[in-house]
């Protein structure tokens, strides 16, 4: 990097408040009780765990829908009942993402455009947005695809400074690396590591390297992601059948179905919803440079590797036009990208770039309240709050009949309830589910050998894999009894004491 010391410091500084802010947060959320208020926070919590506390602990328990490398880094720590049951070491976890992608992009504004103040104002950007600063307080797996994606883009950057010079950057293994870590974290960093890798290469080119010459040496740091990608889709059909789950978790109605441009309209409002107008069109600005100055200006080329997180808007745009259902924390990573917008719009200006720096950072101040209980990823992870004192009952019931019979479960659609019991006592193996592969499969067929109690989620999504199984074979639950039920959940008992007996 060729960074003087201050330029240094300043992602340092601005990581490091990060850090002290992010705690602080996390700590408000735990507070107002909102940490696990989101059910795909639970559901997290749930795959992490399982690993080990499962009917069939292993490997196979990683899962093949949800990318494996959040997982992991939570598998040990998870199964302390404490951590499992408050999040805590996968919040831990997220602080630790959110100040490293505060650092990042700071230092990828310098990067861009040579000034401290651009730095700082990307950062801030960042960091007061109040969507991000409530899901790094949060075991979501946001912060962790952020971090990894902006620390990748970033040593990309130094990289295409070597590998201009020699045909192996010194860099390219810990940047091939950064790579394959994000593929393995969530999906948006697939079409932001092949975006990233084609600027690259561009770069290479524009700055005198030969075309055949410039794609070889960005083949070498690509090779690490792609054999991540191969190694999770051989992963995914030794244990689901299938190379790559798809489809068959959510029920196609988004009015972008098969429509594309409404969807690129959906994917627009949603990051304007996110960040606030002026501040928006400020990054819009910089972004705009940024892509004219990549293809028309040589020496800029590189802005174009730092433009490949927008790229990460490809994933919700393909969902949408595949009818998924809207969610506003899918256009979240944006915000990256949007920091480095503006970071750019107060370093290229001439004079005085103090100035231009400290309004931007003053319109996000203004615009983005860092704790906004209104900011609207904040509001969609509650959308699940009201159920939960309604299937307390549920629990309750469960609870009070306890006699160490298996509980029969999607995991698919209630992982995120399998946490939610375990405040009562419940472990991840006292359900059966998914993951539990033929045992699951037996059960399907005949439950009464297996469990002496069945849930159903027959509300959300239009109920789950057992409801529709109940109803397309009247016979399935006999043996069985509803027992008690609610939020569109319901509980069924076998009836006798005396496993597979009619």
């Amino acid at each position: 990097m060729n960074t003087t010391s201050p330029r240094r410091a300043i992602p340092i500084l601005v990581g490091a408040a990060a850090a002290i802010g992010g705690a602080f947060a996390a700590f408000h959320y735990h507070r107002l009780g909102l940490t696990l208020s989101h059910y795909d926070a639970r559901g997290h919590l749930v795959v992490a765990r399982r690993i080990v506390d499962s009917i069939t602990p292993g490997w196979q328990q990683i899962g093949a829908v949800w990318l494996p490398l959040p997982h992991l880094l939570n598998a040990i720590p998870v199964q302390v009942d404490l951590f499992y049951r408050t999040g805590a070491s996968a919040v831990a976890i997220s602080i630790a993402a959110f100040a490293l992608s505060t650092s990042s992009l700071a230092w990828i504004a310098i990067r861009l455009t040579g000034s401290e103040a651009a730095g700082a104002a990307a950062a801030a950007v960042f960091a007061l947005n109040p969507n991000v600063v409530y899901l790094q307080a949060t075991p979501m797996t946001e912060p962790l695809l952020l971090a990894t994606t902006t620390t990748a883009v970033a040593l990309l950057l130094a990289w295409c400074d070597l590998a201009q010079l020699t045909p192996r950057a010194t860099n390219e293994r810990a940047t091939g690396w950064a790579f394959a870590l994000a593929c393995l974290t969530r999906y948006e960093a697939w079409p932001i590591t092949c975006a990233a890798l084609a600027a690259a290469t561009w770069t290479l080119w524009r700055r005198g390297v030969a075309p055949v010459e410039a794609i070889r040496r960005t083949a070498r740091v690509a090779a690490y992601p792609a054999v991540a990608i191969v190694a999770f889709a051989i992963f995914s059909r030794v244990v689901v059948g299938q190379w790559l789950v798809t489809g068959g978790f959510f029920v196609p109605e988004n009015k972008s179905l098969g429509l594309p441009w409404l969807a690129m309209k959906e994917v627009g409002w949603g990051a304007r919803m996110l960040s606030g107008t002026a501040t928006i069109w400020i990054a819009a600005v910089g972004v705009g440079a940024m892509a004219v100055a990549g293809f028309a200006v040589a020496r800029r080329a590189e802005a174009l590797v730092a433009l490949s997180l927008a790229a990460s808007a490809a994933l919700p745009w393909s969902a949408f036009v595949d009818g998924h259902p809207f969610r506003i924390r899918y256009m979240v990573p944006l915000a990256a990208v949007e920091a480095i917008g503006a970071g750019v719009v107060a370093g290229w200006v001439r004079r005085p770039r103090f100035a231009a720096a400290a309004a931007i950072v003053l319109v996000a101040a203004f615009e983005l309240h860092p704790l906004d209980r209104l900011a609207p990823m904040v509001v969609e992870a509650q959308w699940d709050l009201p159920n939960r004192p309604v299937r307390r009952h549920v629990t309750d019931c469960l609870a009070a009949g306890r006699d160490g019979e298996k509980i029969m479960a999607s995991m698919g659609s209630l992982g995120h309830y399998m946490q939610e019991t375990s405040t009562s006592g419940f472990s991840v193996r006292d359900f059966l589910h998914e993951g539990n592969g033929d045992i699951w499969l037996a059960a399907l067929e005949e439950p009464r050998p297996y469990v002496g109690w069945i849930l159903i989620e027959e509300k959300a999504e239009g109920g789950d894999m057992l409801a529709a199984r109940a109803r397309e074979h009247p016979h399935w639950l006999d043996g069985y009894s509803r027992v008690c039920d609610g939020a569109g959940l319901a509980l069924y008992r076998r009836n006798d004491k005396s496993k597979g007996q009619p």
